[in-house]
């Protein structure tokens, strides 16, 4: 969960996606004997394919969707070429993109990784997470990949995560067809589900590393559940801004905060390190769902790829070997291998959520590092809350009087805070929470949906490949989420009972 909004120079945006309009596209004739019935139908291309007005960078997860200043033009010959026809002010060198990624993948998740190795084992960890990061990155190549084909079968010069999933459907077979709103709603919908998650974890993640350093100076001890609402007040006010441009201060602050105390977390995390062999390899097979869940939700940034290409000044560098993509994703899984490892060697049985909850407390040097990082997560949870209102508001503005918008978003936005507040006080557990969110939305968002819109995008042409192995592969990846979608949730859920229950 990275700590700023950017927009292909890494500033606040607010400024409004173009909508995609074009006179030729319904008319369009079949190409290579394709079933192109589809395009013939009058919502295929809509004017509102932007659903908010804001790319934000969120680490593990991104929104899914994407911004720019200008629109781009069409083309009547056959030999379209998407990235001819995108108009983009300020493009993005294969640096720039570089950067722009590890910025987006790098975050408040990589605190998480130490306890997600004490839910795999020290060894079956360090497989597994280059395992899962691999099947992550390559999940981010079927996306992009298949985003380029559907552009220049469409002629449409760029698109987000939800137009690729309603274009893919819509270009599938028919019985996906009348599917296509429907996949775009539940990937938006799982984004909102996925971010509102997020931010009931940052408010537990402030208020427990706040409760820790408070309780060693009061003598009343307050529990977690308190402060978690004490923070929730603030951030009512907080999220009543609805302008980004006056959010990028608070941003900045998140950015050096959260390096200045993730760069002291490794200082302590490396002193003293005992011997391998005083951490088990493996553990047992049913705190496995734990681990994926949390991993995933650590290195899973499928999010904020489409925007990113979308910017880049050689678009066709993103993806391929060698790229981008692999350099900035190689590096980001190595840096969360890094911290998982020597996290859970150091601290073994007793590490906690959030590494930085491992820090002495007695030490002023450690208390810094909790309250910096927890002002960072704090500051974030502005940022992270921007896009799910945006999508939310969008979807009842038009349903609401003018005269009554502004009170009915402001109500909106009170709301929101308040249920965040609300989940996070009966769900004080933070690893389990995490592991909720990377099973249930992350597992489809990152595995299922890149997967289903291959398969639709490949159905008819090119086809699935020899023995169909296109077809088994994706239903493998389809297998692979949805079963740790069902145990993730599953484990997460008997952790949160145990909690309820006493017996955590």
């Amino acid at each position: 969960m990275t700590l700023a909004v950017i927009s292909g120079t890494g500033q606040a945006c607010d400024t409004k996606i173009p909508t995609v309009v074009s006179s030729g596209y319904d008319s369009e004739k079949p190409q290579g004997g394709r079933n192109n019935a589809s395009i013939g139908q009058p919502k295929f291309i809509r004017s509102d394919m932007a659903d908010v007005p804001v790319q934000q960078a969120a680490g593990s997860t991104l929104p899914l969707v994407i911004t720019r200043k200008k629109g781009g033009g069409d083309s009547d010959d056959g030999n379209y070429n998407p990235f001819e026809h995108r108009k983009v002010e300020h493009p993005t060198s294969d640096l720039e993109t570089f950067v722009h990624l590890l910025k987006g993948s790098l975050g408040s998740g990589i605190l998480a990784m130490p306890m997600a190795f004490s839910h795999a084992g020290l060894w079956f960890g360090l497989v597994a997470t280059f395992a899962v990061g691999t099947l992550c990155t390559y999940c981010v190549h079927v996306l992009v990949k298949c985003a380029h084909i559907l552009c220049r079968r469409r002629k449409i010069p760029m698109m987000g995560f939800a137009d690729v999933a309603e274009q893919a459907f819509l270009d599938g077979p028919p019985a996906l067809n009348r599917w296509s709103r429907f996949i775009r709603f539940m990937v938006n919908s799982f984004l909102v589900l996925d971010l509102l998650g997020c931010c009931c974890i940052y408010l537990v993640f402030v208020a427990t590393n706040v409760e820790q350093v408070v309780s060693v100076y009061l003598e009343t001890v307050l529990s977690v559940r308190v402060w978690i609402m004490i923070v929730t007040v603030p951030l009512i006010f907080m999220c009543l801004v609805r302008n980004l441009k006056f959010l990028t201060p608070f941003s900045m602050i998140a950015n050096i905060l959260m390096f200045v105390g993730i760069v002291i977390t490794f200082i302590y995390m490396f002193t003293d390190l005992p011997a391998p062999a005083e951490r088990p390899g493996l553990v047992a097979v049913s705190e496995w769902p734990l681990f994926f869940g949390t991993v995933i939700f650590a290195l899973e940034g499928i999010g904020v790829v489409m925007s990113l290409e979308n910017d880049m000044r050689n678009p066709t560098h993103f993806i391929g070997c060698p790229s981008v993509l692999n350099f900035g994703m190689g590096l980001v899984i190595a840096l969360y291998t890094l911290v998982g490892f020597f996290g859970f060697l150091k601290y073994g049985p007793d590490t906690q959520a959030s590494i930085t909850l491992n820090l002495p407390l007695e030490d002023k040097l450690a208390q810094s590092v909790k309250l910096m990082i927890a002002i960072a997560i704090f500051f974030t949870f502005t940022l992270q809350f921007y896009v799910p209102i945006s999508i939310l508001w969008k979807g009842l503005e038009h349903k609401i009087r003018p005269e009554r918008q502004n009170i009915s978003e402001y109500g909106l936005r009170v709301a929101l805070v308040v249920l965040c507040g609300g989940i996070a006080v009966a769900l004080p557990n933070l690893g389990p929470f995490i592991s909720l969110i990377g099973a249930v939305c992350l597992s489809t968002l990152g595995m299922i949906v890149p997967a289903t819109i291959e398969l639709a995008v490949y159905h008819e042409d090119p086809g699935y490949g020899r023995f169909n192995w296109r077809l088994w592969k994706n239903s493998g990846l389809i297998l692979f989420g949805v079963v740790g979608f069902v145990a993730g949730t599953y484990v997460s859920i008997i952790e949160f009972h145990a909690e309820f229950s006493g017996g955590h």
